[in-house]
């Protein structure tokens, strides 16, 4: 027998997965008794599915490797040798009878092989199949989270955009306002008004960071009386106000959160006329 071509056969991975027939189980079975090199190579192979199975998974537990081999060991356990008593009735000798017991394994038993087998299969798919999901998973994610990058650029851009055609509108008005005193000198804030629309806009160019429950609060000034025109909040470029029909003027304090009825003139910071 070419026990080289019956190993290369493929009889060794079908038996060891569970899909051999039960002849060729029986068969190979038989062969691992005679050859060793053939029950080496069931055990090496029972052993390399294993490996290939934990390289992409996490560890089994330490004691299925064990399973996996006491199952295929008692498959190949060497045959029983029964010593019978002598029959009570004999033809004249008094020998005892050596009966040999084989032990042929049942079809249960090459399902608690294979058992074993696919468990540790599925496990190992399970896994692998989890952390494809997962890596895709973290691939949509990165992707959602450029989108929302990118969407906050555009919105940015968007508020530049129109800061710039603000700027270049020729029917816009602009305020320039000046800090009050030579202690706010560097305070500086402008107003757009557009003069079809009434809208306001105003631009803070360099205003104090503001303190914790504080607000600036941008003022009209109609007919020598302050009119509330909006508070100024965290926009980014050119901030839009209270529409305005007419004013002589415009100005910012500085306010509690959330604004006030009225101005309170001795937090005024710039002001400008029209």
């Amino acid at each position: 027998m070419d026990i080289k071509a019956y190993i290369e056969s493929g009889i060794i991975e079908s038996y060891v997965l569970g899909l051999a027939t039960a002849d060729e189980a029986a068969e190979l079975e038989a062969l691992s008794m005679q050859h060793a090199e053939i029950k080496e190579a069931v055990d090496a192979f029972a052993l390399l599915v294993q490996n290939n199975i934990t390289a992409e998974s996490a560890a089994p537990p330490a004691e299925l490797k064990q399973q996996i081999m006491d199952a295929l060991s008692d498959e190949f356990e060497e045959p029983k040798v029964v010593i019978m008593p002598p029959a009570t009735q004999s033809t004249g000798g008094n020998e005892e009878t050596k009966v040999v017991q084989i032990t042929a394994p049942g079809i249960w038993r090459y399902v608690a092989v294979a058992s074993i087998i696919l468990f540790v299969v599925s496990a190992g798919l399970n896994v692998y199949y989890y952390n494809g999901y997962k890596s895709a998973s973290d691939n949509y994610q990165a992707l959602l989270d450029k989108q929302g990058t990118l969407e906050a650029y555009q919105a940015k851009y968007q508020s530049l955009q129109q800061t710039v055609n603000i700027f270049q509108d020729s029917l816009m008005h602009v305020v320039k306002m000046a800090g009050i005193n030579k202690e706010k000198a560097n305070d500086v804030a402008t107003v757009y008004w557009d003069t079809r629309t009434k809208d306001v806009y105003v631009y803070v160019n360099n205003l104090p960071q503001v303190p914790a429950g504080k607000q600036y609060q941008l003022w009209a000034i109609v007919d020598g009386k302050p009119v509330d025109a909006g508070l100024i909040g965290d926009c980014a470029g050119v901030c839009k106000m209270k529409n305005i029909p007419k004013a002589q003027m415009f100005a910012i304090t500085l306010e509690n959160e959330g604004g006030s009825p009225a101005p309170h003139l001795d937090q005024m910071y710039v002001a400008g006329k029209i």
